[in-house]
């Protein structure tokens, strides 16, 4: 009978040297790389749109807007990932000196597709969950005009609230910002 073989298992610093030489990017969960996907046409514009209405917002206060191009650590997990958005308040905290792995989101978005929807909604929500800093966690649909937040209270809590309709704002409570969801969806093709 054959033995199965164990799974290379690689420790987080082995991850991050390849990694920061990759072309592709991967997450990296307990000793395993997990490579990305594309994104759609939708996708990109939609995160393009939040990152641009996020920027303009936070433009003269403290804070910073980043793209999916930005990991994020979850030290208790080791967990790596990239949020399709990102925003970190106050003084941005790095893993090391590369200032490529942050430390501190207080906001969260991604973007559901039909291969990434339930893991966003599920593990990737868990382990996010673990972020201290992390005040709000933001689910946005490409198959329809719609945004869910997650906002942290007391703790471990967490509030939903959904909003549906181009004519409909959401407020994003962590950084006290406000966007229609005609922005979001500028130029997005739903349907």
């Amino acid at each position: 009978m054959v033995q199965p073989q164990p799974k290379p298992s690689l420790s987080p610093e082995e991850y991050l040297a390849i990694e920061r030489q990759a072309e592709i990017r991967s997450e990296y969960l307990d000793g395993e790389m997990f490579a990305m996907a594309g994104g759609s046409r939708e996708h990109n514009l939609i995160v393009t749109n939040i990152v641009r209405e996020l920027s303009l917002h936070l433009k003269k206060r403290p804070g910073e807007v980043y793209s999916g191009d930005q990991r994020v650590r979850i030290p208790e997990i080791d967990f790596y990932t990239y949020p399709d958005v990102v925003v970190a308040c106050g003084e941005p905290r790095f893993e090391d000196e590369h200032l490529d792995t942050l430390l501190n989101p207080v906001l969260i978005v991604e973007v559901l597709s039909p291969t990434t929807e339930a893991y966003d909604r599920g593990k990737k929500f868990q382990y996010s969950q673990k972020i201290d800093s992390l005040a709000e966690y933001v689910l946005v649909a490409q198959d329809q005009h719609r945004v869910e937040r997650f906002l942290r209270r007391d703790g471990n809590e967490w509030l939903l609230t959904t909003t549906t309709g181009l004519e409909s704002t959401v407020l994003f409570s962590s950084i006290q910002c406000t966007l229609e969801l005609a922005e979001i969806y500028d130029k997005v093709k739903i349907g």
